[in-house]
This record gives structure tokens, C-alpha cells and sequence, in this order.
């Protein structure tokens, strides 16, 4: 039976590291660019002053050059060390002590050069949280489930249901119409934490509540990355959404994909045997909502 959920674990983890191959190069080639262009804006910072700081002392542009030199170097050493964390899938060149630079000052700068080149802003923002992703797991940190926490967007409770989750997620009667019954069972089986939150303010709060050491977030690309760099240093692992009815209604997430970051932020000696949603199954979190006329519309 084990043999059967490393199997079903390695074929998902096959599927995920597949999709995140072409976003990889992209982020490669943004991140590289980037760090030239900042470089390229140091040296003029140092050129453009030149004679005028002559004026103020002999050594003043060498002082000057020198910190700009130091400047690029630390710009080319992270930027350097983050490529490589991400074609070697771990960290190098204390690449995890720099994800801040890259999610606090290469992100903004990336999107402008990426823009700037003709690609749009949710091909940036994917490619930056598959290498995200990639980072997270680059460290192998394990934690115990009462320090990982799932939080959900509330767009995946079916529209037509009348239970407010968004302070309880218990107030879920599993009625199996949307994926948050299937994740209530995650929550029970792992012994981690689910919440489910409306926006960035909200979910900013229930992270100072729950102190978790590592986040499991379903959310789409532009709420995924903006959390991201809010969140930093903790944590977060992107699990896209689904959205076959448009932004923000009736949106789906695979159980699957789901159990598959829980298995490997949650402590070896804390995971359930077997899985809960074997990928053999059908998701339960696909299952399209039927009409029901005894519950309300909220």
C-alpha cells in the first residue's frame, strides 16, 4: 500500500515539475535581464557624478565607485546564486538567505522588464511562483501540523451556499458541492490548520493568529503573488486555482495537487499511511454544484 502512494505521490510530483520546465527559463531570463539593467543604473550613478565629486575631495569618486562596485556584486552574486538554487533545486551560494531580494526588489523591477519586452503580467507572476515553489522545497524543512497552515480563498465555496466560512470554516455542512468539504478532510486526517479567508487583509490577519511555520495557499496568480511578498520570510507554497466559471465564482483546486504539498511540509512521523484522495479517484473537488432549492442564495 505504501508502494502505492509513493507511486501516486511521484506521478503528481512528475506532472508539477513538468509545468514549471517553460515558466523556469522565463524567470531565468527576467532575473538575469533585471539584475544587468540594476548593474548597468549603478555604473552611471557612478559615471554621470564623477567629475562633479572630484570637486568635493580627490579619493570621493573612487570611495563612491567602490561602494557601487560592491552594490553590483552583491546584485550579480544573488542573482547568480538564485539561478542556480533553481537549476540545481537547492540552495547554493546562501541563495536562501536572498529570496527576499528577489521577491522584495527583482519582482517589481521584473514586471517592468518584462512589460517592457511584450509578456503580460500573468505569465510573470506564474513564472515567479513556480520558482517560488521551487525555492520552498529547495530547503526540505519538515513541520509539525499544528504549524502548517492551509489557507483557502472564499471563492471556492459554492456560490449558492448560505454558510458564512470565512471566521468558521466549521459552519461546512460537506455537503460535497464545492472543494472545501474535501480539504476539511485533509485538515482532519494531517492535523493542520484551514481557514478560509476574502482577502489580503483578512488572510494577513488569521497568519498573525495561527503563527504557522509554513503556508499552503490556494489562491490565483495575482493574489498568490502579491501574498507572497507579504508574507516574506514565512513560507508559502502556491497552489493555482482552477476557474471554469471566470475570476472569483465557483472556483475548483485539485485535492490531489493539495495532499501532494501537505506530504511534503508535514513531519514524516505525522502523515497518515495512505492518502485521503488517491489520484486514481476522481477528484472530489471537481464535482460541478447541482441546483439545490433548500439552500439559499447568500
Amino acid at each position: 500500500m505504501q508502494h502505492n502512494v509513493d507511486s501516486s505521490l511521484s506521478s503528481i510530483e512528475q506532472d508539477i515539475r513538468a509545468s514549471f520546465v517553460a515558466r523556469k527559463r522565463l524567470f531565468i531570463g527576467l532575473i538575469t535581464g533585471t539584475s544587468l539593467l540594476v548593474c548597468l543604473v549603478l555604473v552611471l550613478l557612478w559615471v554621470v557624478p564623477y567629475v562633479g565629486l572630484s570637486e568635493l575631495h580627490p579619493a570621493a569618486p573612487w570611495v563612491w565607485g567602490a561602494i557601487i562596485a560592491v552594490g553590483i556584486g552583491l546584485i550579480g552574486w544573488s542573482s547568480l546564486a538564485m539561478v542556480l538554487n533553481i537549476l540545481f533545486k537547492r540552495p547554493i551560494l546562501f541563495s536562501k538567505r536572498l529570496r527576499g531580494l528577489t521577491i522584495k526588489l527583482f519582482l517589481p523591477v521584473m514586471t517592468l522588464v518584462g512589460r517592457a519586452v511584450g509578456l503580460s503580467k500573468e505569465k510573470i507572476r506564474s513564472s515567479f511562483i513556480k520558482v517560488n515553489n521551487e525555492l520552498v522545497l529547495s530547503e526540505g524543512k519538515r513541520y509539525a501540523p499544528e504549524k502548517v497552515l492551509m489557507l483557502m480563498p472564499h471563492c471556492l465555496q459554492n456560490s449558492m451556499c448560505k454558510y458564512r466560512l470565512t471566521y468558521n470554516v466549521e459552519n461546512c455542512k460537506r455537503c460535497g458541492l464545492c472543494p472545501i468539504a474535501g480539504l476539511l478532510e485533509l485538515r482532519d486526517r494531517y492535523g493542520v490548520h484551514l481557514t478560509v479567508a476574502t482577502g489580503g487583509t483578512i488572510a494577513r490577519r488569521i497568519v498573525v493568529q495561527t503563527r504557522p511555520k509554513v503556508i499552503i495557499a490556494v489562491v490565483c496568480e495575482r493574489d498568490l503573488a502579491s501574498g507572497i511578498q507579504d508574507t516574506y520570510p514565512l513560507p508559502v507554497y502556491g497552489v493555482l486555482n482552477e476557474r471554469p466559471h471566470g475570476p472569483c465564482l465557483d472556483t475548483q483546486v485539485s485535492l490531489q495537487r493539495t495532499e501532494w504539498a501537505l506530504r511534503r511540509f508535514v513531519r514524516s512521523e505525522a502523515l497518515p499511511a495512505e492518502k485521503v484522495f488517491p489520484e486514481a479517484l476522481p477528484d472530489p473537488g471537481r464535482r460541478k454544484p447541482k441546483p439545490d432549492s433548500s439552500v439559499a442564495a447568500g
